[in-house]
């Protein structure tokens, strides 16, 4: 094990998240706000551990293994989570520590699960606009990665670096763009950067506020969702909406793709058969969803044109994990969806985005490989002596990569099954008289921050505070595991990880 290159490597990250502090600083000066100062001294505070950490421990190699790049993202994330949630605590926004490290958790995680409650933010957007700037600009940060944003910008990136982009992106494999780590990173932020312009100037054009056009457009490019506004997105004009839903669809989609299309390989990137498993499972869900807010007479959706618009931003918004609502606040939340929509949206919870997106979920891929083999095993039972290959992408799905997904996907389950478990062993506090913590709340709780999505259901719904200390812990832990996709947070904490052999 290498230490000192894992922290030194940290050291960077805390220098890193220094430098990316001082853009809501220098805002929150600008606009002559109070939280300038309490963003400031966390500056500093990173600044200094990053700097202790990078010049007093120097590698002696900085070979990164496998291993090496579990730890390192895993301990990078919760450094940038830990760090990230003193500005709100300085500053009293959040006072509460475990509170405010659940908002950055979501934040980081691009979950968008908020322990504030409406009134709460429309507050913060009249008298604190950097700190709910610093809030959105978690998502941004944490949807490409912030380890893949060091190793875009430094110099010293080696090729093992590999190991590390494979251990933050999201999805079951990330296949190198180019040959060099640091180019593929490159040129994934510049994708990120450029899609992120390209949203602000729309939303700008279509009447958006540019404020307002910053923080959406960095919690739909992280697919994060933390809005500004008590209402998300539906104070917005009709034109917004489709921007944001349109965009949350494009970044769910692998950005491995986009490239391809950069370089004028259309054929090679419309061969995706994930990209239109993507786009089939979006295009019915929307028009199921359609229906039935058409027949259930909703009075804001009782045009044609309106049930479209909701079912599309909806649907858009839960299988890219992004979690931005439509839904005006006269009207309620998603609870009043009806039931059928209800239980699909839920079901788009699961999947998620594409490999190499900035999404959660299982991924379509990895549930396109699991349903491949459960085929595979009936078509077995049937016919014995009949070879069945899975073949996904064109190329078959070897044993051990069947095996791998079959192992995630029962990891997957264990975890959502005690974060559920552990939730149910809370009674919530602060709940309105005859409200309570259900079954249907819990479970899509859990849910819902295990593949980072943000939106509950039931009394979950309006925000995550009736929950106590230890459950906010749970889910912020459950929402880096789901983020990291398990393996790099669970081999962390592992005893034999840290044993010298």
């Amino acid at each position: 094990m290498n230490y000192r290159v894992i922290f030194n490597t940290i050291g960077k990250i805390a220098i890193v998240l220094a430098l990316l502090l001082t853009i809501p600083t220098i805002l929150a000066a600008c606009l002559a706000e109070s939280s300038w100062w309490a963003l400031l001294t966390t500056v500093g505070i990173s600044l200094v551990i990053g700097v202790v950490l990078t010049f007093a421990v120097r590698p002696r190699t900085k070979a990164i293994f496998s291993r090496e790049g579990l730890i390192i993202v895993a301990l990078s994330w919760i450094y940038v989570s830990a760090i990230g949630a003193l500005p709100f605590v300085i500053s009293g926004a959040i006072p509460n520590y475990i509170d405010a490290f659940f908002e950055t958790c979501s934040g980081f995680s691009t979950t968008g699960a908020t322990i504030l409650t409406g009134d709460r933010i429309d507050s913060l957007y009249d008298t604190d606009k950097a700190l709910l700037f610093w809030r959105s600009f978690t998502h941004w940060i944490g949807g490409m990665g912030v380890i893949v944003f060091l190793m875009a910008f430094e110099s010293g990136s080696s090729n093992r670096g590999m190991h590390v982009l494979r251990a933050e992106m999201p999805g079951p494999s990330v296949d190198k763009i180019v040959p060099r780590a640091r180019s593929t990173a490159q040129i994934l932020y510049l994708l990120y950067i450029g899609f992120t312009a390209v949203q602000i100037i729309a939303l700008v054009i279509a009447g958006m506020p540019l404020y307002d056009s910053f923080v959406h457009a960095f919690g739909t490019a992280g697919t994060g969702g933390f809005g500004v506004r008590s209402d998300s997105i539906a104070g917005y004009n009709a034109a917004c909406q489709w921007i944001i839903a349109i965009f949350m669809i494009l970044f769910g989609i692998n950005f491995n793709l986009y490239y391809l299309w950069i370089l004028r390989k259309f054929k090679a990137a419309f061969k995706s058969q994930e990209l239109w498993i993507f786009i089939g499972i979006i295009t019915i869900s929307s028009a199921a969803v359609s229906v039935d807010l058409a027949l259930a007479q909703l009075p804001f959706a009782s045009s044609v044109g309106d049930a479209v618009r909701h079912s599309v931003f909806q649907v858009a918004s839960f299988i890219s994990t992004t979690g931005y609502s439509s839904i005006p606040a006269s009207a309620g939340d998603i609870n009043v969806f009806p039931l059928f929509s209800k239980s699909l949206l839920f079901l788009l919870m699961f999947i998620g985005g594409c490999a190499g997106s900035t999404g959660g979920g299982l991924k379509v891929s990895r549930v396109a490989i699991l349903s491949l083999a459960v085929r595979k095993e009936l078509r077995r039972v049937l016919h014995p002596r009949n070879a069945n290959a899975v073949k996904f992408e064109g190329k078959t799905v070897s044993d051990e990569a069947l095996s791998g997904t079959a192992r995630y996907f029962g990891l997957y389950m264990l975890i959502l099954a005690a974060t559920f478990i552990l939730l149910c062993l809370d009674p919530g506090h602060g709940l309105e008289a005859g409200s309570s913590l259900t079954l249907e709340a819990n479970i899509t709780a859990a849910v819902s921050c295990v593949n980072n999505i943000g939106p509950a259901y039931g009394v979950v719904a309006s925000g995550y505070y009736m929950y106590n200390w230890f459950s906010k812990l749970i889910l912020s832990f459950a929402m880096l595991i789901g983020r990291l996709e398990i393996y790099p947070i669970l081999l962390t904490f592992a005893p034999s990880t840290w044993i010298k052999r």
